[in-house]
């Protein structure tokens, strides 16, 4: 794995939360993995998430200079092998903090656009989601996220292994033995990051 670089994506308004302690286990399996990480939190860092002008797509131009902040992340985003992105399931989709970044950074001509690709070779997505597997099932949020995620934005731009984990209950609500359960959760994180490894080998 020696040279093979994962960036790691998250958002969470708290260092405390669940989301960043699956974001610790994550980097911290990928890094035994031999992965160089490097870690994005779009919150720590600031990222704006708000499209303004000099950020908007134009569909004209492939070669269009965004802003500086685009153009690094963008750089920075595409230097990694394999991108992991682990954050909580509001209202059935990203935090628009995540979201966001993907409007600015993940833009034409840099992303898509004339047969522009990143070159990125896997995709991650890690949604830690309050309700019951059975709750999104009954629904298809799950078909939705999924279809979002791997065809909406990593299929468009060109990364066809893409994949999308939701680690369900979240919130404990219900759980008989939360500790078991929330240790499962972390254990499934932490999967991912093994299985990626393998995958990439």
């Amino acid at each position: 794995m020696a040279g093979t670089r994962a960036l790691v994506i998250w958002a969470h308004p708290r260092t405390d939360s669940l989301t960043a302690t699956v974001t610790s286990d994550v980097i911290g399996e990928l890094t035994a993995q031999g992965f160089e990480v490097d870690e994005l939190d779009l919150h720590r860092e600031g990222i704006d998430p708000i499209v303004r002008e000099a950020d908007e797509p134009d569909w004209d131009d492939l070669d269009k200079q965004y802003t500086p902040e685009v153009m690094a992340l963008a750089a920075r985003t595409m230097a990694a092998d394999a991108v992991v992105f682990v954050f909580p399931v509001w209202w059935y989709s990203l935090p628009a903090i995540m979201k966001g970044y993907i409007d600015r950074v993940w833009n034409n001509g840099l992303f898509y656009g004339g047969g522009r690709r990143p070159g990125i070779a896997a995709a991650r997505w890690i949604g830690l989601a309050g309700e019951s597997a059975e709750a999104f099932r009954k629904r298809e949020y799950d078909d939705l996220i999924t279809r979002h995620l791997n065809i909406g934005i990593a299929g468009l731009c060109g990364i066809d292994d893409s994949q999308v984990i939701l680690l369900h209950d979240t919130l404990g609500d219900d759980i008989t033995d939360p500790e078991a359960h929330f240790a499962a959760l972390r254990a499934r994180a932490t999967a991912v990051a093994t299985e990626l490894a393998e995958t990439l080998r």
